[in-house]
């Protein structure tokens, strides 16, 4: 067993004020971490925040990012560089689901961009404080969605073709390539990289999508689980001690599981590693 001890480490959960989000700031609160709320609006970020310092007698820290903005998540990371001398926990939660393809200020497709290109443009821009941190963990909240993708070169931002949905799917595949590329390049570095499934969740997730997809949703809405109990495998992933030293793991319902097996394609991994650095200029 080892003596990892989440008491005191310096946590952040991005897109944390609802949801899965919430709950794993709360689940990292109640065991002692000091944890940073990355929230894209102030004012649902600071009642967020409010609401996890009554529930764990915690002092949380609100910070603000969007991650649909390279520009925001620069100043965000620049800003926590500024702070904070440390980060033992990443836990990149942010996601949406878009009804229709739009463009980000960038110039990219949203899902893509906040889903992937978000977790990849702030994980490296913190990559040098978690280092220094080590031992030290990154943890993705991707989806067994990503089941349902297909990896098509030409059409990872919906290109030729888009449905809300496949777009989401693809971005969890995404999610997966990238934490397993990172695994590989954090090797020896101290600093592990794992992804997740946190179940089908009942929250507000969704209400932005197609109105197929929301009507799935409110119609399964009785048989899935609660946010609180989504937040349990992110949570586990973040500070179980037994984990220590375990990288590039795809879990579900907290025990390791096996991803589709593209995801698994070293040459794809590399390939999306690539092609991400070249869209955001980091890495």
């Amino acid at each position: 067993m080892s003596d990892w001890n989440i008491s005191g480490k310096l946590c952040v959960v991005t897109g944390a004020n609802a949801g899965i989000g919430k709950h794993t700031a709360i689940g990292l609160a109640r065991r002692g971490a000091r944890v940073v709320m990355v929230c894209r609006s102030p004012e649902r970020g600071e009642a967020a925040r409010a609401e996890v310092a009554a529930a764990t007698g915690a002092e949380i820290e609100l910070m603000q990012c969007d991650m649909a903005s390279f520009a925001s998540i620069r100043a965000f990371a620049a800003e926590f560089a500024e702070r904070h001398d440390r980060l033992d926990v990443l836990v990149n939660n942010a996601g949406m689901i878009f009804a229709e393809r739009e463009l980000t200020e960038d110039g990219l497709e949203s899902t893509f961009a906040v889903n992937h290109l978000g977790y990849y443009m702030i994980t490296n821009l913190l990559r040098d404080l978690l280092i220094r941190s080590a031992p030290a963990r990154v943890v993705v909240v991707a989806s067994t969605a990503h089941k349902r993708a297909r990896l098509d070169w030409q059409n990872l931002q919906g290109e030729k073709q888009f449905t809300s949905f496949g777009a989401y799917a693809l971005s969890k595949l995404c999610n997966i390539l990238f934490t397993y590329e990172l695994a590989r390049r954090l090797e020896g570095t101290g600093v592990t990289a794992n992804c997740l499934h946190p179940g089908v969740v009942a929250s507000n997730f969704g209400s932005t999508a197609g109105p197929l997809f929301r009507h799935l949703v409110k119609i399964g809405r009785p048989f899935l689980m609660s946010a609180e109990r989504g937040a349990e495998t992110s949570i586990h992933v973040a500070s179980a001690p037994e984990l220590e030293g375990t990288t590039g793991t795809y879990f579900a319902r907290s025990h390791p599981a096996r991803s589709t097996a593209i995801t698994h394609d070293r040459d794809a991994q590399a390939r999306l590693w690539q092609l991400s650095a070249d869209l955001t200029g980091v890495g």
